[in-house]
């Protein structure tokens, strides 16, 4: 990017980044996630450091928190309140310890600034505050505000029980010869969180967003009986203290815990940035065991007087940095939209991104599932985005940041031919898709689906491996995969393959001869039919051979589809006209037809065909799932509902009897608090199937 397109963006960030700030500080209210937040002020943080002559004494880089509130007395801070500059890889946070050595070495000659290594804590999604004790007694409370001036809050943190009112004047690391200065986080419990918007919702007002957002509002109340009625807690984090009487931040917490105050009891000293990494991994991994909100760890140079040396860059200390978890949610722009077709013609726009970090992966590709999304969205080639990802959840596109945009962004309109035969392009309903019921992408999308791990699991035929074998011409569809055993010298001349190469595709074929019902049907593309309406028209099929456990050949798989009238697969739940008509009509015709004379001519045996039982612990009950799983895949936990005779629904509806939730529920879990659904965390699942 060149100094004049940084400059733009630059001041398009500052001015949307400040906008934000002040609704989050000032006025209490979340316009966007403080991921997607945090994601452009690390943007504007990169581009400024490219470009340092760039950076204005008013950029929210240089700036702490908001302006303090007109109805709160002001204090000043006898010392700066800073905040912490942003890391969030390993590498931002050696690119941190680099700047930081070359620093000290030009102006201190400091050499080994880590030598008596770092001190780590967790952070806490609270609300930094002031207290200030005068001969042992809590004198005044603040608010950090803009860092120099905070908010007098003194009667609302006395409410607050893990603040003392009063401290030992006798601890052993600390000569207290002056007015004591403590700093800490207030913050919500997840526990009293939940609590708090139970009553919301029984008086008809709406849930809090997030439990930081209530602290903050809690904190600012004029009636300090509302802040109490709160519940708030504490964590001290530091002493305003000289390097001289507090060598080292781990003395500082030692510090506080003589003078009665609570620290966390997770921080630590460490030696080394790889054991600064493990304590970052390892809270990632277990936060949502904590009784209460963390995005990240706060990572010190653990001897203060190197930290005072360091000074302040900015907003921050340099000697500091908070290292965040992969967020699950983060900005960047969409450089260009593709079209892909999918096995069943479809048409879907696939939008191209700045690669960015999202829930620990590396982003590039988000898909915009149809034109209506799109149009939805307001979506234009060049916009700025949020985008977010909870668990295994694909990459979603959820806002257009149009107060970005430069002038430059371009709309995206669905094309008129097919991308990849040009045939003409029909739309259906939101979906778009190619005319050409033979169309090669929709071949090849099909065979991928085909070999996949929902259908027939040959996980040793990939996406490649299928275009070569289409390439050369060993397979035209997906039955010739079963006649590979035929042409094991064809694979063996291939360029890269050979015998033991072969020998291991051909083993992985033929295993995969005995498929379930659910899976087969599955396998098979037909348009709207997705694993649960396989599951549903497996269980129908079952009922007809009105027996338990059966294994049965192709040809009488077709009969027993072909018996179907149009009204009775319409009267198979969650099957409505649509998708029985794509049911009925795909076993009539004679393409489809001839691929499964095929599939049986070469062996495929359908196997596990299960009738319906009501004698089984979970018979007709009807599961949603939604949210990260922490000890089973969500294939797994489908495996044993349906094995326990329970069904699994992809929406919520007043059919649903269980919402099974996990980490970072979506809109699904609302709809089943709504609708009065029983939700189910996985202990209890699991509980529940014994």
């Amino acid at each position: 990017m060149g100094k004049k397109s940084a400059k733009e963006r630059i001041e398009k960030l500052r001015e949307e980044i400040n906008k934000y700030r002040y609704f989050y500080h000032v006025l209490n209210k979340s316009l966007i996630s403080d991921e997607a937040l945090d994601s452009l002020k690390k943007e504007l943080f990169d581009l400024e450091q490219e470009f340092p002559e760039l950076i204005t004494p008013d950029s929210p880089t240089q700036r702490v928190g908001g302006e303090p509130l007109k109805e709160f007395k002001k204090i000043p801070h006898g010392t700066r309140m800073n905040s912490l500059n942003d890391a969030f890889s390993e590498q931002d946070v050696h690119d941190w310890l680099t700047r930081l050595e070359n620093y000290l070495k030009k102006t201190s000659n400091i050499q080994h600034p880590t030598s008596n290594g770092f001190y780590v804590d967790l952070k806490m999604d609270g609300l930094a505050v002031e207290l200030i004790y005068e001969n042992g007694i809590l004198k005044t409370g603040s608010t950090r505000g803009d860092g120099m001036i905070g908010e007098d809050i003194t009667q609302n943190l006395k409410t607050v029980e893990a603040i003392p009112l009063s401290i030992n004047l006798q601890p052993k690391t600390y000569n207290l010869k002056t007015n004591l200065i403590v700093r800490g986080e207030t913050f919500l419990t997840k526990k009293e969180f939940s609590r708090i918007n139970k009553e919301q919702e029984k008086r008809g007002e709406k849930a809090y967003a997030n439990p930081r957002n209530v602290a903050a509002g809690s904190i600012r109340q004029l009636d300090p009986k509302i802040t109490a009625s709160r519940k708030l807690d504490f964590y001290a984090y530091g002493v305003v203290a000289t390097p001289e009487t507090q060598q080292t931040h781990a003395n500082e917490f030692k510090t506080l815990n003589e003078f009665g105050f609570k620290t966390n009891p997770n921080g630590r000293a460490v030696s080394t940035l790889e054991e600064v990494f493990e304590f970052q991994r390892k809270w990632e991994k277990e936060r949502e065991k904590l009784p209460y909100e963390i995005d990240g760890v706060v990572v010190f140079i653990n001897d203060n007087k190197i930290f005072a040396d360091a000074g302040i860059i900015g907003k921050a200390p340099r000697a500091a940095i908070a290292y965040k978890f992969s967020p699950r949610e983060a900005t960047t722009i969409v450089e260009s939209i593709k079209v892909q077709v999918g096995r069943t013609g479809a048409l879907t726009p696939v939008a191209v991104m700045k690669p960015v970090s999202v829930g620990g992966i590396t982003i590039t590709h988000a898909t915009l599932h149809n034109a209506d999304e799109i149009e939805r969205l307001g979506l234009k080639i060049g916009d700025t985005v949020i985008v977010s990802r909870a668990g295994d959840v694909i990459p979603k596109i959820t806002k257009v940041l149009k107060e970005l945009r430069s002038g430059k962004e371009r709309a995206f309109y669905m094309p008129e031919k097919c991308p990849v035969d040009g045939s003409k392009v029909i739309r259906d309903g939101v979906i778009f898709r190619c005319s050409n019921k033979n169309c090669a992408a929709k071949l090849r999308e099909s065979i991928y689906h085909f070999v996949s791990r929902g259908a027939f699991n040959m996980e040793g035929l990939g996406p490649k491996i299928i275009d070569r074998f289409l390439d050369e011409g060993l397979i035209l569809d997906a039955a010739d995969i079963f006649t590979l055993k035929e042409k094991e010298g064809d694979i063996t001349a291939l360029e890269r393959f050979g015998e033991k190469s072969a020998s291991n595709i051909i083993e992985e074929v033929e295993s995969r001869k005995n498929i379930s019902l659910p899976r087969f049907i599955y396998s098979l593309s037909i348009l709207h039919v997705g694993e649960e309406t396989a599951q549903l028209l497996a269980r129908e099929i079952a009922e007809k051979l009105n027996v338990q456990h059966r294994t049965s050949n192709i040809q009488h798989f077709l009969e027993i589809l072909q018996s179907f009238s149009f009204d009775e697969l319409q009267k198979i739940r969650d099957i409505g006209p649509k998708v029985a008509e794509s049911i009925y009509n795909w076993f009539r015709e004679k393409q489809n037809i001839e691929f499964l004379k095929k599939l049986d001519h070469v062996g495929i045996v359908i196997s596990n065909v299960q009738r319906p039982t009501s004698n089984f612990k979970l018979s007709g009950k009807v599961f949603v799932l939604t949210g990260s799983l922490g000890n089973m895949s969500r294939d797994e936990v489908k495996e044993k509902i349906r094995a326990l005779g329970g069904e699994i629904s992809e929406s919520v509806s007043k059919k649903t009897d269980f919402c099974l939730t996990g980490a970072n529920p979506g809109s699904k879990y609302d709809r089943a608090k709504k609708l009065g659904i029983n939700i189910l965390n996985e202990q209890q699942f699991l509980e529940m199937i014994g």
